[in-house]
């Protein structure tokens, strides 16, 4: 026990150097094995009332929170990737707010990062302007002076799929993915028809490029969902989610759902464990979600008692989302008698 009680080092080994050639060393037992291996993984919980509340305190606090000092991202190219599923002028609650987005490229920047721009491979709608109008993401990305990468159209780079649970021996990844330094994920907190909840983890469907995987990303979801979602974090090796849970989305997500206000940030370096997180305040048992089934003890933590949570206590924090009848009796935290004490 005493082990569980070491520290995350953020930085230990660097993306590019482990898709350069780490990748091959530690495809036998795993990237997340490694990286999580006998460690407690901090995930951080704030309260945030609105998207023009003082989102930029909130996140500098969970920088701290989670020990991601001025110098371990000072002079790094920063990668963010937010949920662009569907644009909808009238649903925002589809995808991460543009705002959301702006305040964590503002934080990275104030923290000295040496580059930020946000990018994505959306899965549906192949005209990209058309998404960056209809999300209302472009006037921000114009405010901000933020470039945007469409990670459909970039060149690629075929790279070993570090776990190959899909079959695929390589993944071709976008050149802005393998060119940054920190990838984070910017999740919307949201239910899913097919997989059950789709937060940080399944973000990452957005990095593989449409021009080689087609719309939407056809190959991967033949292979399975479950098992795409592995292979690809443990091949991207991403370092950070940042999880809009501000205002979610209940019932039939990821598109067709109604939004759920929670007015939450979760944030954390450990995908599985901010993930399990979530699901618990979404009133959901993560241990009955099948790919978090699968990234434990592969990619990290879902269990409680290794995750140490920071900042907000989930207790009082918990509100159930409306789940599609076929998920009702599978994931939910009431179903299996793992519902923490409702807000």
């Amino acid at each position: 026990m005493e082990a569980m009680t070491q520290e995350i080092q953020p930085g230990l080994l660097t993306r590019r150097n482990f898709l350069a050639g780490g990748a091959l060393a530690l495809a036998g037992a795993g990237f997340g094995a490694w990286w999580w291996q006998r460690q407690i993984a901090d995930v951080f919980v704030a309260r945030a009332a609105s998207y023009e509340a003082d989102l930029g305190a909130t996140l500098a606090a969970g920088f701290a929170e989670l020990g991601l000092s001025g110098e371990w991202l000072k002079g790094k190219a920063v990668l963010l990737k937010p949920n662009l599923v569907e644009p909808s002028a009238v649903a925002p609650h589809i995808n991460t707010h543009p705002r959301f987005v702006q305040a964590v490229a503002d934080a990275f920047r104030r923290a000295g990062a040496r580059k930020v721009v946000v990018a994505e491979g959306q899965g549906h709608v192949r005209d990209t302007e058309l998404v960056l109008d209809l999300s209302g993401l472009r006037g921000i990305l114009d405010e901000a002076r933020l470039p945007f990468v469409d990670l459909n159209h970039d060149v690629v780079t075929p790279v070993p799929n570090a776990l190959g649970l899909t079959g695929h021996k390589r993944l071709y990844l976008p050149r802005a993915v393998l060119e940054a330094d920190l990838v984070v994920s910017l999740p919307k907190m949201k239910t899913h028809h097919w997989v059950g909840a789709t937060l940080a983890m399944k973000n990452l469907f957005g990095v593989l490029p449409g021009m080689v995987y087609g719309w939407p990303k056809t190959p991967l979801h033949q292979a399975g969902i479950e098992k795409s979602i592995l292979d690809i974090n443990a091949t991207v090796a991403p370092q950070l989610a940042i999880v809009d849970g501000i205002v979610g989305m209940e019932g039939d997500g990821p598109i067709m759902g109604e939004p759920k206000g929670m007015g939450l940030i979760v944030m954390g370096t450990n995908f599985p464990a901010v993930d399990a997180t979530c699901c618990r305040l979404m009133g959901i048992a993560p241990e009955r979600v099948k790919y978090l089934q699968m990234a434990a003890g592969r990619l990290g933590p879902i269990q409680e008692h290794w995750i140490r949570q920071r900042g907000e206590s989930l207790s009082g924090l918990v509100k159930p989302f409306r789940l599609l009848p076929h998920w009702e009796k599978e994931i939910s935290a009431v179903a299996s008698g793992a519902m923490l004490a409702t807000g």
